[in-house]
């Protein structure tokens, strides 16, 4: 039997994309889970991939402070407690867009999304999991490959997602007094409707387009469990799984 049956999750984003698949490789191994995200038959869609799996679906917008409060509250009456968070939901924002030309409601769109949002939710499951008996629980930002190397014209998406390693050691720092571990996992070339243009081209450093090449979105769902699943007595503190000959080591 699996050491972490019964034990709750919190997914966000989990309508689509690599939050869709870490919510069904959890549902699948016997975890609760509480799908978060803006849209509620997407929700439903992720829910029904697993018939008889422990889901709750709460439409959620995480840049919302009212929201997410509303969000745990929901999780917690109906399932007592929250033992892990997979703060996965994110924008990349208007693509392609150079940095003089970035309107400001879309910077703040994507900031408030991937950099406030991670925050609020953190924060929610900070204070659930410190008060709660027994103590303690996890906490796994996606961070992205983002977080380490830029795409060209990707100001805001790549300046959020440095930001959150800063959030991920910060939260991992403080929660040690709680057993909260916190740890981040940078994905690169997931195949979801997300990166679906990268398999036709993607425009390079170098100016040129180039097709890059996709992993299973699958193996980066079993390495969330991974993380997930160990004791809190140990933490991968960063991850990093990526499509093994996309560029991004070296020099490409």
């Amino acid at each position: 039997m699996n050491a972490m049956e019964n034990a709750i999750a919190v997914v966000t984003g989990a309508g689509s994309g690599i939050g869709r698949a870490v919510a069904v490789e959890l549902l699948r191994a016997g975890w609760s889970v509480v799908l978060a995200g803006r849209r509620a038959e997407a929700l439903e869609e992720t829910a029904a991939l697993v018939p008889g799996g422990a889901a709750l679906a709460v439409r959620t917008d995480v840049s919302r402070p009212e929201v997410v409060t509303a969000l745990f509250a929901a999780t917690v009456e109906r399932f007592g407690r929250v033992d892990m968070l997979f703060n996965n939901a994110g924008t990349f924002g208007p693509g392609g867009v150079p940095v003089e030309e970035l309107p400001y409601e879309a910077w703040r769109h994507v900031v408030d999304t991937n950099l406030t949002g991670a925050f609020l939710c953190a924060q929610a499951a900070y204070r659930q999991m410190k008060e709660q008996e027994p103590q303690g629980g996890r906490i796994i930002n996606n961070g992205s490959v983002s977080a380490h190397t830029p795409r060209p014209h990707s100001v805001a998406y790549t300046a959020t997602k440095h930001a959150l390693t800063g959030l991920t050691k910060s939260l991992s720092l403080d929660g040690r007094p709680y057993r909260i571990a916190v740890g981040q996992i940078d994905i690169g070339n997931a195949a979801t409707d997300m990166t679906a243009g990268m398999r036709t081209g993607a425009l390079q450093a170098n100016g040129e387009v180039a097709p890059e090449p996709v992993m299973d979105v699958a193996d980066v769902a079993r390495t969330v469990r991974h993380m997930a699943e160990l004791p809190l007595e140990a933490n991968v503190q960063f991850a990093t799984v990526l499509a093994t000959t996309m560029p991004y080591v070296g020099r490409g």
